[in-house]
């Protein structure tokens, strides 16, 4: 198996086990009284992500790997997993607000609002430029900026105090 298939697959199975935690997560916040926000806009998301690792699938399967950008994927998803690690249990794909529980305020949320997006930002630019697909990361990366703005929009309007 080459590099790059090796990647892909690894991908691919990380996002398909973030499916099933995020379900799971969802399913047990329902349960405490947590209710979704913004589900009209989640199959946007879904079809930018399934989008981009089928081009990525399509156009990287058999291209060489660039290192210094395989190692800022890499970085990427420590940033990841120190993100779902922090929110632990919350952590889903979608919007789940959980009536009178303190917003998350450990690890990267004591720096940024969004650290989740702002990995997500930077993985759909840089897995694209492993492979050397910089049109790739750029039209993703601008489909993602138009879905992460009605996320973030609908999201912090959910989260307003006294909503």
């Amino acid at each position: 198996m080459t590099l790059s298939l090796l990647i892909l697959s690894a991908v691919t199975l990380q996002r398909l086990g973030e499916l099933w935690l995020s379900g799971r997560n969802t399913v047990r916040l329902k349960a405490r009284g947590g209710f979704e926000v913004g589900r009209d806009h989640y199959p946007l998301i879904v079809g930018v992500h399934v989008g981009w690792l089928a081009a990525l699938w399509l156009l990287g399967w058999d291209r060489a790997v660039s290192l210094p950008w395989l190692g800022a994927y890499l970085a990427l998803q420590g940033l990841r997993a120190w993100v779902m690690l922090s929110l632990g249990r919350r952590w889903t794909t979608r919007i789940l607000i959980l009536p009178d529980a303190p917003l998350v305020s450990r690890g990267p949320y004591r720096l940024l609002r969004h650290p989740n997006y702002a990995v997500v930002i930077g993985e759909i630019f840089v897995l694209p430029m492993v492979f050397g697909l910089p049109a790739t990361a750029i039209v993703f990366s601008l489909l993602n900026a138009a879905v992460l703005c009605l996320r973030v929009c609908r999201e912090e309007l959910a989260l307003r105090p006294g909503r």
